[in-house]
């Protein structure tokens, strides 16, 4: 029998994996509802960018979730939180997503908070944090415990940048840290930065955009997430490259 790849292997093997939306608000009865929408669906996503954060109410979905063996997808709150990447892990996401990336240094410091050492400096703690139960950690733990649930977590925790300007763009090479699995297109954004800038190469057009990042994505070894929110418009963009996408629920 073969293993089924987790989250992580998955979007790094290039399988086409496909995320849906939840409410900041959602239900463990809405999760269920929204996922038995589509057999297609491999993990949701949480905003908090531009939705309410009530962390009792996330943590209330991040449980929920591990209930139902579903993986969440958390885009924090802002570029320059970071730092904070830890306590929302250990709140219960399986997957991180940094807005407005920008700097190599974003890109090290969200690194450096998602992963244990050593491949990182993430601070041990959190007892809803995935795959606590079904390690059957001990409280206090011992090294044997400490030491394989960060070597799991390392090679299982999905960690995304967001990249919605042209330089952003342009910088993919540097922002693929090792740990960074993959970038997402911040569309809205980027057309305010294309607007700014007429005048530049990728300026032209999404295609043109997407067609650049997903070059620089494969030469790079990581992944791009498309934000296609339309499920009709799936076969649209990974015709174009992208292999991971994200959309709202289907009605």
């Amino acid at each position: 029998m073969v293993e089924e790849l987790n989250l992580k292997q998955r979007i790094k093997a290039g399988e086409i994996t496909i995320g849906v939306s939840v409410p900041w608000d959602a239900t463990k009865a809405l999760i269920e509802d929204i996922w038995s929408r589509d057999d297609e669906y491999h993990f949701i996503a949480v905003d908090s960018q531009h939705s309410p954060l009530v962390e009792s109410q996330l943590a209330s979905i991040f449980v929920a979730a591990q209930d139902l063996s579903i993986p969440v997808h958390f885009r924090i709150l802002h570029t320059n939180m970071t730092y904070r990447i830890g306590n929302w892990l250990d709140l219960g996401a399986s997957s991180i997503e940094v807005p407005q990336t920008e700097t190599e240094a974003t890109a090290q410091d969200a690194v450096d908070y998602f992963y244990y050492p050593q491949a990182g400096k993430r601070s041990w703690g959190g007892v809803t944090r995935v795959g606590v139960d079904q390690r059957h950690l001990k409280f206090p733990t011992d090294d044997a415990d400490r030491v394989g649930y960060a070597n799991w977590w390392n090679n299982f925790g999905v960690l995304m940048l967001q990249v919605e300007s042209i330089n952003a763009i342009e910088n993919i090479p540097k922002l693929a840290k090792p740990g960074v699995d993959c970038v997402s297109w911040g569309p809205n954004d980027l057309a305010f930065d294309r607007e700014a800038h007429p005048n530049h190469p990728l300026a032209a057009s999404d295609e043109v955009c997407i067609e650049y990042a997903v070059k620089a994505c494969n030469d790079s070894g990581i992944k791009l997430m498309i934000r296609n929110n339309d499920h009709t418009q799936r076969e649209k963009y990974i015709e174009m490259g992208a292999t991971v996408l994200l959309e709202t629920p289907r009605n």
